[in-house]
């Protein structure tokens, strides 16, 4: 190697390790300043919470509590006197007034339909005995005419065998000889005769009676529902022509569940009842007939049944869905309290002699209407009741009732 190319190899060299030495200071400059610049947001995050720490804390609301001499109010409680007294149980009962009687009148006989009597039309009301329609009577009467010539011919037929039989007899006492059997008194003719006319009479009484159904009666007294048979129509026996209800008898028939049946005063045949509406107006009473002895197979209820004789005085009608109030036994010291005092818990609050909350379970005997009736519970009457508990409400809380009456 000459002189002149050691001078350009040096060269190169140091040229070569000045970009070197530069890059690397580049790089380490660039890292000291990305350290620097996180630094710097990382305080001023930290400046900006302070900052609104220190706003936060100047703006937020504060509570001045300050003492007062005046005490705080007590809740008010809305409470009713209940003294206790015996009471007569009562269970209430809806159910369905039907008709006693309740008939679909069918024809007897068939023929013609002649006449149909304007007590036969929906809405009649008829008595026993009246007539609803008329089926041509000649077949019939021709019937009765037959049968009466068949007994008087029957009847006949037996005049001549007693004759002859008295005959017979009296030869014999004449001879003094003892008839040898029946026959020799011609006894079988007669008794042949003897069940002609009884059977010629039966067949008469047939005759008459069919002859009777031609005329079409009511057979108790009611009103009529329904009317299936029009004038000109033929009928046949058995087919059905109005529909008739009793208007003067009704039966209820009442379930009670066993806890109900243990409240009535047995026995129960012959009490009466109140009968209600809706609304809780009287409509009229009935009286028991019968009750208990079975369950029903659907329910396991016990099943009562009573009878109300329609009247003037009697508001009443077929078909009416009504409430019956049944009298029970007697419970003495019991409590009677409205139903919004009893809570879902199955709770009621009392208020003590201090005015303080006392929660008590009660023992509940019966319902009746908006009411609950309760053993007393043990302590001094008056009870003071809450009759509209609150949730918020603590054994032991200290209240400001308000009887109901108070100014």
């Amino acid at each position: 190697m000459n002189e002149r190319s050691l001078i350009y190899c040096c060269r190169d060299n140091y040229l070569s390790a000045g970009l070197t030495g530069k890059k690397v200071m580049i790089r380490e400059t660039t890292e000291q300043r990305a350290k620097a610049t996180m630094w710097l947001w990382i305080v001023l995050a930290f400046g900006l919470l302070a900052a609104v720490v220190v706003l936060l804390s100047k703006v937020e609301d504060t509570a001045d509590v300050a003492r007062s001499k005046t005490a705080t109010p007590l809740q008010p409680v809305s409470a009713r006197v209940v003294n206790v007294a015996d009471t007569e149980a009562s269970i209430e009962v809806w159910a369905e007034v039907r008709p006693r009687w309740s008939a679909e009148i069918r024809a007897t006989v068939g023929g013609h339909v002649i006449e149909v009597s304007n007590a036969a039309l929906a809405g009649q009301r008829v008595d026993t005995g009246t007539t609803l329609f008329q089926i041509e009577r000649i077949h019939y009467e021709t019937a009765v005419a037959t049968g009466e010539l068949a007994l008087s011919e029957a009847q006949l037929a037996l005049l001549r065998a007693q004759n002859k039989t008295t005959l017979a007899q009296k030869r014999f006492e004449r001879d003094g000889i003892e008839p040898p059997n029946e026959l020799a008194l011609h006894l079988p003719e007669l008794r042949i005769a003897e069940s002609g006319v009884a059977s010629a009479e039966a067949q008469l009484r047939a005759a008459v009676r069919q002859l009777d159904e031609t005329t079409v009666t009511a057979p108790f007294s009611g009103f009529v529902t329904n009317r299936m048979i029009s004038l000109g129509q033929t009928v046949a026996a058995g087919e059905p022509m109005v529909t008739l209800v009793d208007g003067t008898m009704f039966e209820l028939t009442l379930e009670v569940s066993r806890e109900n049946w243990a409240l009535l005063d047995h026995p129960i045949s012959g009490q009466t009842t109140r009968i209600e509406d809706m609304a809780g107006n009287l409509l009229g009473t009935a009286t028991v007939r019968e009750g208990g002895g079975f369950l029903d197979p659907q329910t396991r209820q016990y099943r009562i049944f009573l009878e109300v004789a329609g009247g003037e005085n009697q508001a009443i009608l077929s078909g009416d869905f009504v409430r019956v109030v049944l009298s029970g036994r007697m419970f003495p010291n019991t409590l009677n309290v409205p139903e919004t005092a009893l809570t879902r818990e199955g709770h009621m609050w009392f208020i003590d002699p201090d005015n303080r909350l006392v929660r008590l379970s009660p023992d509940i005997i019966f319902r009746r209407a908006d009411h609950i009736v309760i053993h007393a519970p043990n302590g001094d009457a008056p009870w003071r009741l809450a009759v509209t508990p609150l949730a918020s409400f603590l054994p032991g809380q200290l209240v400001a009732p308000r009887i109901a009456g108070d100014g």
